[in-house]
């Protein structure tokens, strides 16, 4: 099985856990391994693990060679506390994995996630009354309406001189928009252009839109300093001022101005130490619970920077302001520390650069439920992060100046002709594209495959029939979709172990038994010479 890029979409975190998985079992060397004077079959050490999988995590284009051995051995832990492996008396369930030469061994199936079912979602038709319709409750004076452009053909025929063709016309006067209104259109826009980058068919299963807070949005905007940091209304949301000094110091070092108490040797290790406490000790990260699976999506666009560049720009818009000017803050401190060479080292085993991931991404982006991969997804962010802060963490001005020529347009008098039924406010129709050969081969195989391996999963977990009905079913499965089969089961052996050998024991020899078969007498004819 080849590691594939996954693109944005919905549980994209269970796909990459399910892939990783499948990764390993086949990519994992197992061998003959004696322990305390015992031989097993088919194991492996410990360390082992961490070098094969930190190779396969550092290959993947999902993860990159940025993931680090301890990360590595972090995601053993899980693989043995969910029982992806155990020990060779077959233990699991608990994170006391070491990068060590104790032995373990593959279970006959892992566990793959399932994928929750897709919420039916139904789309609202809205219905303009028709021209000629008789007025019933408000005034067709405040009908929204699209202006209308014509050339000379259109002009003829609505104004010809003939008598009884000469269609009425009228001004439509806008009701004015009020701040509410304005808000609720930099809402639906902003959360159209993050559908749109993400390429998604809606945003329903990556996000919960009733969640998202116009307010914040236009906040975000328009509420910020020269250096386009975010200003907030309520001062008592601000970062306490010897937090923003000793994030200053480490950033200017060695001249701290702000801090006035004299340095000393591991001064600067001590002033990281307390940034780090303090931005640990959130309840939630920057990047809201409610956004994970948002963030997440958009690193399936980072082999196409400035598409991943638009949807961070995007997704952290909809961020509350304390949280938009936190992360501001906090990514422009890591970025700067990393890139200071007067600064000594804060640590002695790790470069700056890489102790500033791990330091401050989960307080970046996690999630509110435990999830397995979130750790290393967090890492891939916030390097991204940090490499494009400066772009990522400022207004998009190209959907600013969309969004407030929209307004600027509803807001003037039009001219409405008979016909002229359609509106401005709502979305142009969406047309297919024409795609490659191979993107069309790419999109059919993932379609159809991950609910086939989910299913022929089900059949391997299935202990309610028996293994008689088991070798049969998968037997047509192997037989209808071979290349599902070969992904799960890569080797004989692999299927073989999910049916392991039953020693017959021996009846025991009857004492009595004789060592040739009885054979009964047969008398002869005797010739007498």
């Amino acid at each position: 099985m080849e590691p594939r890029l996954l693109g944005p979409g919905p549980y994209r975190a269970t796909r990459l856990w399910n892939e990783i998985i499948e990764l390993f079992r086949a990519g994992m060397p197992l061998r003959k391994h004696r322990c305390r004077f015992k031989s097993y079959e088919r194991c492996f050490k410990a360390s082992e693990a961490v070098e094969c999988l930190h190779e396969l995590l550092g290959s993947n284009q999902n993860f990159g060679p940025e993931v680090t051995r301890d990360q590595t051995v972090k995601l053993l832990k899980k693989f043995l506390k969910n029982h992806v492996i155990e020990d060779i008396k077959g233990r699991w369930g608990k994170e006391d994995f070491e990068d060590d030469g104790h032995l373990y061994r593959f279970p006959p199936s892992s566990p793959l996630k399932s994928y929750p079912k897709k919420p039916s979602c139904g789309k609202e038709v809205i219905k303009f009354p028709d021209w000629n319709e008789p007025r019933t409750g408000p005034s067709q004076e405040h009908i929204p309406v699209k202006s209308v452009t014509m050339n000379s053909e259109m002009w003829y025929k609505r104004h010809s001189i003939a008598i009884g063709e000469i269609p009425a016309c009228k001004l439509v006067f806008r009701r004015e928009l009020t701040q509410t209104n304005i808000e609720e259109i930099w809402k639906s826009m902003t959360l159209s252009r993050l559908q749109k980058v993400l390429g998604l068919d809606s945003l329903d299963e990556v996000l919960d839109t009733k969640l998202v807070n116009s307010k914040h949005i236009v906040q975000n905007v328009y509420n910020v300093n020269k250096q386009g940091i975010v200003t907030l209304e309520d001062k008592s949301k601000e970062l306490p001022h010897w937090i923003l000094s000793a994030m200053k110091c480490l950033i200017n070092w060695p001249s701290c101005s702000d801090l006035k108490q004299p340095t000393y040797s591991g001064f600067e290790r001590d002033v990281f130490k307390t940034i780090v406490d303090y931005f640990g000790q959130m309840k939630e990260p920057l990047l809201a619970f409610h956004f994970f699976d948002v963030f997440v999506s958009v690193l399936g666009l980072l082999q196409k920077p400035s598409k991943a560049v638009e949807a961070l720009q995007i997704s952290c818009l909809l961020l509350p302001p304390e949280n938009r000017k936190r992360l501001q803050l906090l990514v422009r401190m890591m970025a700067r520390i990393s890139l200071n060479q007067d600064l000594p080292p804060l640590s002695e085993s790790v470069r700056t650069r890489t102790l500033m991931v791990q330091a401050f991404s989960r307080c970046i982006l996690c999630s509110k439920d435990e999830i397995d991969l979130d750790e290393l997804l967090a890492a891939k962010l916030v390097s991204f992060l940090m490499d494009n802060y400066q772009e990522i963490l400022s207004v998009p001005s190209a959907l600013k100046s969309s969004i407030e020529d929209h307004v600027v347009h509803l807001q003037r008098v039009q001219i409405k002709y008979a016909g002229a039924d359609s509106d401005a406010t709502l979305p142009p129709p969406s047309f297919c594209h024409q795609i490659t050969t191979g993107e069309f081969e790419y999109q059919r195989a993932t379609g159809s495959q991950e609910p086939l391996a989910a299913l022929l999963e089900e059949i391997v977990m299935n202990k309610e029939i028996s293994v008689k009905d088991k070798k049969k079913k998968l037997k047509q499965f192997q037989k209808c979709y071979p290349e599902v089969y070969r992904v799960r089961f890569p080797s004989p052996e692999t299927e073989a172990m999910l049916f392991p050998e039953k020693t017959k024991q021996k009846p025991p020899i009857l004492r009595w038994a004789l060592k040739k078969p009885f054979q009964p007498f047969h008398r002869t004819r005797s010739f007498r010479m």
